[in-house]
This record gives structure tokens, sequence and C-alpha cells, in this order.
């Protein structure tokens, strides 16, 4: 997975580290490869009103588009310019999307390429017409012009033929994959860069994301930073600051670290290892979860953010490999999805997918760069919602699956409140409270779970929120009794759908 920073339509205090989601909000969706107008459209009608505080969107500038009869999921991040034309839209309709779902309380969080531009391949357009193709032999893009620079090999950045190592693959900083490293104009003076990154055209009512950045120096990435613009008041309090997120090739902490002062970073090992957990591979075992987060030897909450399951490593790209759930197992997903959301650690993103031809051979999917469902002239098709609430013609929007929609909502409840009241079974039978607001328990045993557990809540008769949910004032999945002692019977068997069950105050009859 490449770095990025993601710079999110968010708040002041604590800069680039707090994310500011607002009305008690905590977790952001990435509706992967939608339209703008069907993103605007989903703000209104779902994620405002289930209390998701954010929507990650595919990148929104110009980006090539292939000769051919395909057009994979990939062309977005191989851009050409920053005209703000992709297959998900026009400018027009991303600045209607911004506005319509700032307007429920969701904040557009943005992938915006600033370090390297596509160089041409011989079997490649752009989306807007041939003007914008970049001049491999001149390493030059004609973006903007007061951004545009040239560039040679060995001189990217002032420095002269460095490079750095990842494995056996050494790699300069001045390109990426032979993506040249010409996007962006570093060397020009504070503010000039900045204001593409922080969306004049947009009234700074956008996000930026710098791609490929493992190649780029700390000191390039803190003049970034610094002279990005503040975000838009009509939205937002004067002077509130972009929220930042970095993500980087190395999964180790002391890869980490230096960048923590830029913004919160993403955890490459967290789905990782929850997979594995889940899987119940090498011996590992819900149990171990105990100390989940810092405990683990992971980077202070503070710096945090985690996902089971990204658009790159979903595809096997990136860390994780086959330990990585995704919608393909969807028992196991809902299970990883659920315990990330009700544990307290970082802040939380959830993966909205498509479907593709999958073709596995050698443990290598040969499908893996197929792109949205589209229509036969290559343009991304709608997302039709059906009368269950789930999403057809090939879109998957987990997002919308009762299991996950249902926890993004304990998540808000729980916000807050301490981890609590833990239990196991010294194997892969566990539960634990969030202080006197929620509780949840798994069983991924191959047996089942028959227990009386102390659950921290109020007396009462409480709604499982993944089997059903409170509905008219009662409840259309499982009841759980907790009584004047705070605790409660559960009885899951390792044959059900869905072997875990939560419950939360705002769930109780």
């Amino acid at each position: 997975m490449k770095f990025f920073i993601l710079v999110a339509l968010l708040g002041l205090s604590f800069a680039q580290h707090n994310p500011h989601l607002k009305h008690g909000r905590t977790s952001i969706v990435h509706l992967f490869e939608w339209r703008w107008s069907d993103i605007a459209a989903e703000c209104e009608r779902f994620l405002g009103p289930n209390g998701f505080g954010g929507v990650q969107i595919s990148p929104p500038n110009e980006h090539i588009v292939l000769n051919s009869p395909w057009r994979p999921w990939w062309q977005r991040y191989q851009p050409i310019s920053y005209n703000l034309c992709s297959r998900s839209g026009s400018e027009s309709v991303l600045r209607d999307m911004i506005t319509r779902c700032n307007n429920v309380g969701v904040n557009s969080h943005y992938h915006w390429h600033t370090n390297h531009a596509k160089g041409p391949k011989g079997d490649q357009n752009d989306w807007m017409g041939p003007p914008s193709h970049p001049d491999g032999s001149t390493k030059s893009v004609p973006i903007n012009p007061e951004t545009r620079r040239s560039v040679t090999e060995y001189q990217c950045e002032g420095y002269l033929g460095f490079s750095v190592s990842y494995g056996n693959v050494y790699v300069k900083k001045c390109s990426c994959n032979r993506d040249l490293d010409v996007t962006l104009n570093t060397g020009l003076p504070a503010g000039t860069y900045c204001d593409v990154i922080s969306g004049q055209k947009e009234g700074g009512r956008c996000t930026a994301k710098l791609d490929s950045c493992d190649y780029r120096f700390p000191l390039t990435l803190t003049h970034l930073y610094v002279n990005v613009n503040t975000l838009e008041s009509h939205w937002f309090r004067d002077s509130m600051r972009f929220f930042i997120l970095v993500t980087l090739f190395g999964l180790s902490l002391a890869q980490h670290t230096p960048h923590f002062k830029h913004g919160r970073t993403s955890i490459g090992t967290y789905g990782c290892v929850i997979g594995q957990a889940v899987r119940k591979w090498n011996n590992e075992k819900l149990m171990y979860t105990k100390n989940w987060g810092e405990g683990w030897g992971f980077m202070p909450n503070g710096n945090a953010v985690v996902f089971i399951d990204n658009h790159d490593n979903q595809r096997g790209h990136g860390a994780g490999g086959a330990a990585i759930v995704t919608f393909w197992e969807s028992r196991l997903q809902k299970m990883a999805v659920a315990y990330m959301l009700a544990h307290p650690y970082g802040v939380t993103r959830v993966m909205s997918s498509f479907r593709w031809n999958r073709h596995i051979v050698n443990g290598k999917d040969q499908n893996d760069w197929m792109g949205p469902p589209s229509h036969p002239d290559g343009s991304t098709k709608s997302v039709p919602i059906n009368p269950d609430e789930t999403c057809g013609d090939g879109w998957v929007c987990e997002h919308r699956w009762r299991q996950i929609k249902n926890m993004v909502i304990f998540r808000n409840v729980v916000n807050g409140q301490p981890h609590s009241n833990w239990w196991d079974n010294n194997s892969n039978q566990v539960a634990f409270g969030r202080g006197n607001r929620g509780f949840i328990i798994f069983n991924n045993d191959d047996w089942d779970l028959d227990v009386t557990l102390n659950t921290g809540l109020p007396a009462g008769t409480y709604c499982d929120v993944i089997s059903g949910q409170k509905e008219a004032g009662r409840c259309t999945g499982k009841q759980i009794h907790v009584g004047s002692d705070g605790r409660a019977h559960f009885r899951i068997s390792n044959r059900d759908e869905d072997p875990f069950v939560a419950i939360h105050v705002e769930s109780k009859l």
C-alpha cells in the first residue's frame, strides 16, 4: 500500500491528529469507486441517518483511460492533472456531493495525488482529452503552470542519486514504479502548491492524498502540512485545520514513528492480525486480544487509524496476504469488523466494495485488476438499492449490512467509555464491555457458548443488534435480559449465522 495523506474536512484542536467527526460520530466509510451523485444520495439516505461521520472517496482528479475494452480500478491512481474530472463525475457534481454530504454531517475525505504523475505507455488516453498527457522525455507534466516542474532521474527534491530499500527493491526518490515524480513542485514558495492541495477551486472544502510518499523526505512533508490552507469557514469554524492520515509500505512501529508529528497513521498489521485470529491460523486466538491496541506494540491510540481491509489488500496487494478477511468471506468479515468497531482503539474505517470475477491461479487472483460495475462504454454504473437495503448490480456495500451498520451505531453510543468487563474461555470465546454503555460477546470456537457474564449495563431487556435491532419498541432478533446485578445469560451456537451478540443502552426496550 502506498504512502498518502488523507486530509479531511474536520477540525482545529490537535490539528492534524483529531478527526473532529461531527455529532458524536466515530467512523469513516470508503465508498470505493462510487460516482459522486451516488455518494451524495447515500449520505442523505443512509450515512447521515445511521451515524457515519465521514466518507472516503476515490481520487477525484483526471486520470488515464486505457485504450482497451476494460477499465481497471487502478486507472484512478494514475493521475494526469489536477482537473477535477474522473469517471466518478465532473467538478460541478463533486461540489454538489460535498455540499449535500456536509449538510447531513458526513465529511468528505479525499485521495489526492501530489507526488507522482503517470508516464506514457502508448496505450492510454486521459479522461478529458490529449492536452494533459505527460511528456516522458522531459519528465514534465502540463498541469497548472505555477505547480509544474521538470526533473531528471537523479535530481529530485534537491537530492542526488538518493534511494531507499524495500527488501531487495531500490527506488529512486523521484519515481514510483516508473511513475514520474513531477506533479508537485515542492521547491515553490510556501502556499503555492499547498493551495492546490487544500482546494482553492472548492473554497478549501477538499482533502489531499500524497501518494507513494515513502519516496519523500519528512522535511518536504512538514513543509506541506504547515502550509495547507484552513478549512472552509462556511462549514467549519474559522481557522480549522486539516486531519492528516499517513500510510506507509513499512509495518514496523519504528517506520511509523517519524511521521507521528505529521498526523495519524493507518496500521496495515491491524487487519492482518485480526484476520489471523478469526481464522485461528498459527494458533492465534481471540483470547490473546485482551490487551489489544497499544498492548500489542501498536502506535499510541491518538495516532491510529484502523481498518480490517482496504481496496489494496482485499486484492492481495500490500500487507496481510491471505490473512485479510473481506466480503468474500462475509461471516468472518462481519465478526472482524464488529470487533474493530466495538473496541476503543483508533479511528475506524469501514470498507465498501464491488465484486469482480475472481480467477485464482497458484494463489494469485488473475482478475484483481477489474474495475467497478460498468456500462459497455466503460462508464461506471449507478449503485441500485434493493428493498432489503442491500445493494445490487455488483456493488457489495458492506457498510449497509445490518451487522456492520448497527456496529457503527454501537461505536457511537459507547464513544468515550473504557474497555471493561473482559471475559474469555482461554480460547476463542471472548467478551468485553464499554463502560456502562455497551457489551459484545463472540463465539469463534467449534462448540456452543453458554455462559452468564457481568455486562456492566443497567437492568432491563436489550435487543441484540447483530441478529436484529430495536424497531417500534420491539426486538427483530434476539433479546438479552440483564439483571439488577448487571449480569446476563448468553447462548451462542457456533452454527449461528453470526456467532456474536452486541447490546447497548440505546437498544434497551
